[in-house]
C-alpha cells in the first residue's frame, strides 16, 4: 500500500511540531486585571491541554501542551491568579473535579447542569474579538494523550489491520489479470492500467483531500473512507467489461489512501514523541508487508475458483474490520472532544465565546490545500534533501510494482511454474521485510541512547544509522537477483535474492521519512506530500513496461541496471550523513539544530 509518514521526529502526515508563540492582550473582564501573556498560535492544536500541577502566583509554567512538544522553555508563559483562567464542570464529575490537582489557582470554577469533566478556560483575543477556549485538564480520560498504553494499542492494531488490508487489496488484482485479459477480451497492457490507476490517485487524491481531512474528525472520515473501500469490491468482483473494472479500481485507491493521509496523524493524536517511533514503524512495515505478500495467496485463488473470488475473498474477510470501526474506534482528535464541550457550554451559558482551540486557530482551507499541494511539489522541486530521499524511497517503490511482472518472467515463464506456485517466491520478500523491521529496532534503540545522552547533541544524522546499514542490501539483492534468473539456475537461488531487496526497501522508508521529518520541522508534512506523489507516481507506470523492459533488455541486464541505480542512491544516506549540516543550513525552511 503506498503509504506516507507525518512530519514528527519519528515517522509519516501531517505535522505536529512546536507552535509558534506570541503576545496577545488577554481581557479578564470587569472583575479582573488585563494582563499580557504568551499563547500558542500557527498551526493548528488537536489536543489541548493544560500541563502542570497548581501554581503560585509569580510562578512560571507551561499552561498548554498541545502536543507534548510544547512544554519546553520557548512557550512557557507567566499566568497569575486572575489573569483570564477559569475551571468549568459539570453533572456527576462535580464530585470529583478536584482529582486532578487543579484548584483555584487555575481561576474560578463554573458548574453547569450538562455532563462534563473538569475543564481549563483561558481568555484570549484573536482578530478585535474575545473568546473563551478550553483545553483538556491534567489526567482527563477524554483527552487521547491520556488513554492507557493497552488502549492506544487496540486502536493501533485496528489501523495496522486496515492498512494491511489496503495493502493487499493493491497488488492481488495482478494475480489476476492473465484470466481476466481472456475472460474480458482486452489486453494485458489495458489490464495493467488497473495497477496504475490505483497508485496514481493514491499519488494525487492526499494533496487534495488532506486539507479536508484535518477539519473533521478522525472517525469519520476512518468509517465512511473503509465503507466505500469495501463496497468497490462489489464492483471489482461482478464487473462485465474492463471499464467498470478500471473505474473501481481508481475508486479503490481514493478510499485505500485514506491511510496515507491520516494513519500518522493518528499516532500523534496519541502518542508523546517518544512514543511514536514504534508504531510507526510497525505500520510502514504492515504497509511494505501487505503489498508484497498478496499475490502468495492470489494466484492459487485465480487457478481453484477463478479471478473474480481474488477481489470477492478480499472483500468479505475487510467485513469484521469494518465492524469494528464503526462499533469501537474512538476519536483520537482530541480538538473535536473539545469542540463539542464548547458547543455544549454555549448552549448551556448563552455565551458564544466559547471556542475549542482548533475552532479559532486552524489555518484556512485555502492555506492547507497550498500546503499539501503547490507547496509540496515546490519542495520537492528546490529542497535538496527533500528530492534525493524522495528520488530514492521513489526508486524503492518503483521496483516493489516492477517485480509484479518480473518475478512471474522468473518463474513462470522460465520455469513453467503455474501461475500458484509462481506466486511463492513472495514469501522470501515478506521474509526480508519482515527482517527489516525487527533489525530496525537496533536503530530505535541507539537513537534512544544518543537522546539520552545529556553530552550529546542529538541531528537528523543520528536517523540514518539504520540506511546505512541496512538500504545497502537492497542493490545488493537486485545483482544477485539479476544473474540467477536463468532457467537452468536452481529457483532458491534467486527466491533467495528477493529478501535482501525487501530488507534493503525497508531501510529506505523508514530513513526516509524519519529522516524528512527531523529535518523540516513544522514543513516536514508538505515535504513528505511531495515525496509521496513521486513515489507513487513511479510506483504507477512501473507495470506499464516491466515486461517490455525485462524481455527487450534481457532480465539479466535490466536487473543489473537496476542494480547499479539502487547502489548510486544507496550512497545518499552516507552523503546525507556528512553533509547534511550543510544543506539545512543553506535551506530556509529546513529547522535548525
Amino acid at each position: 500500500m503506498p503509504q506516507s509518514r507525518p512530519g514528527s521526529p519519528s515517522r509519516p502526515g501531517p505535522s505536529r511540531t512546536p507552535s509558534v508563540w506570541s503576545k496577545v492582550t488577554k481581557s479578564a473582564g470587569p472583575s479582573r486585571n488585563n494582563s499580557a501573556i504568551e499563547r500558542p498560535t500557527g498551526p493548528s492544536r488537536a489536543s489541548s491541554v493544560w500541563n502542570g500541577p497548581a501554581v503560585k502566583a509569580d510562578t512560571v509554567h507551561a499552561p498548554f501542551v498541545g502536543t507534548p512538544y510544547t512544554n519546553t522553555p520557548e512557550t512557557g508563559s507567566l499566568n497569575e491568579k486572575g489573569s483570564g483562567l477559569g475551571r468549568v464542570v459539570g453533572g456527576k464529575h462535580k464530585e470529583s473535579n478536584n482529582e486532578a490537582g487543579v484548584g483555584a489557582d487555575y481561576g474560578q470554577l463554573l458548574e453547569i447542569n450538562e455532563e462534563m469533566p473538569l475543564t481549563l478556560t483561558e481568555l484570549v483575543q484573536q482578530d478585535g474579538k474575545e473568546y473563551i477556549m478550553l483545553h483538556f485538564a491534567p489526567g482527563d480520560p477524554e483527552n487521547p494523550f491520556n488513554w492507557s498504553m493497552g488502549y492506544k494499542r487496540f486502536v493501533t492494531a485496528m489501523l495496522v489491520l486496515m492498512t494491511l488490508f489496503i495493502g493487499l487489496a493493491t497488488t492481488a488484482y495482478s494475480s489476476g489479470i492473465s484470466s481476466m485479459v481472456v475472460d474480458l477480451g482486452t489486453t494485458n497492457e489495458i489490464g495493467q492500467l488497473g495497477l496504475f490507476l490505483f497508485n496514481f490517485v493514491c499519488a494525487l487524491a492526499p494533496m487534495i483531500l488532506a486539507p479536508f481531512c484535518e477539519m473533521v474528525g478522525r472517525k469519520v472520515i476512518y468509517a465512511g473512507a473503509y465503507f466505500c473501500f469495501c463496497l468497490c469490491f462489489v464492483g471489482l468482483a461482478l464487473g462485465k467489461n474492463i471499464a467498470t473494472i478500471l473505474v473501481m479500481r481508481a475508486f479503490l485507491g481514493l478510499f485505500g489512501c485514506v491511510g496515507t493521509i491520516l494513519v500518522g496523524g493518528t499516532f500523534d493524536d496519541m502518542y508523546e514523541p517518544r512514543q511514536r517511533s514504534e508504531p510507526m514503524a510497525m505500520f510502514s512495515y504492515i504497509a511494505i508487508l501487505g503489498t508484497v505478500s498478496a499475490p502468495i495467496y492470489a494466484g492459487f485463488i485465480d487457478l481453484t475458483i477463478g479471478r473474480r473470488w481474488i477481489e470477492g475473498i478480499q472483500g468479505l474477510s475487510n467485513i469484521p474490520l469494518l465492524i469494528c470501526i464503526f462499533v469501537f474506534f474512538p476519536e483520537t482528535r482530541g480538538g473535536v472532544c473539545l469542540h463539542k464541550r464548547a458547543m455544549i457550554l454555549r448552549k448551556a451559558t448563552g455565551d458564544e465565546r466559547y471556542v475549542a482551540p482548533d475552532d479559532i486557530e486552524t489555518p484556512s482551507l485555502k492555506a492547507m490545500l497550498k500546503a499539501s499541494s503547490v507547496k509540496a511539489i515546490r519542495m520537492l522541486a528546490t529542497e535538496p534533501v527533500v528530492f534525493a530521499f524522495g528520488l530514492w524511497i521513489a526508486f524503492s517503490w518503483f521496483v516493489v510494482f516492477l517485480f509484479l511482472s518480473v518475478i512471474p518472467i522468473t518463474f513462470s515463464e522460465k520455469r513453467g511454474w503455474n501461475e500458484g506456485v509462481a506466486g511463492l517466491p513472495y514469501i522470501s520478500l515478506a521474509i526480508g521485510t519482515t527482517l527489516g523491521w525487527l533489525a530496525h529496532h537496533l536503530q530505535m534503540r541507539k537513537y534512544s541512547k544518543i537522546v539520552d545522552d545529556p553530552d550529546r547533541k542529538v541531528t537528523p544524522e543520528d536517523r540514518l544509522y539504520g540506511a546505512m546499514f541496512g538500504a545497502i542490501w537492497f542493490p545488493i539483492g537486485l545483482f544477485i537477483y539479476s544473474f540467477t534468473q536463468y532457467g537452468y539456475v536452481h529457483w532458491i537461488t534467486p527466491t533467495i535474492a528477493l529478501a535482501p531487496i525487501a530488507f534493503g526497501i525497508y531501510f529506505v522508508f523508514e530513513s526516509t521519512y524519519s529522516y524528512t521529518a527531523d529535518c523540516y520541522g513544522e514543513n516536514s508534512s508538505s515535504a513528505i506530500a511531495g515525496q509521496g506523489f513521486f513515489r507513487n507516481t513511479l510506483g504507477a507506470v512501473s507495470p506499464l513496461f516491466a515486461s517490455q523492459m525485462f524481455h527487450g533488455m534481457e532480465s539479466q541486464w535490466a536487473g543489473l541496471l537496476l542494480s547499479l541505480l539502487g547502489t548510486a542512491l544507496s550512497m545518499i544516506a552516507f552523503f546525507m550523513y556528512k553533509y547534511g549540516p550543510r544543506l539545512r543550513a543553506k535551506s530556509k525552511r529546513a529547522r535548525q539544530y
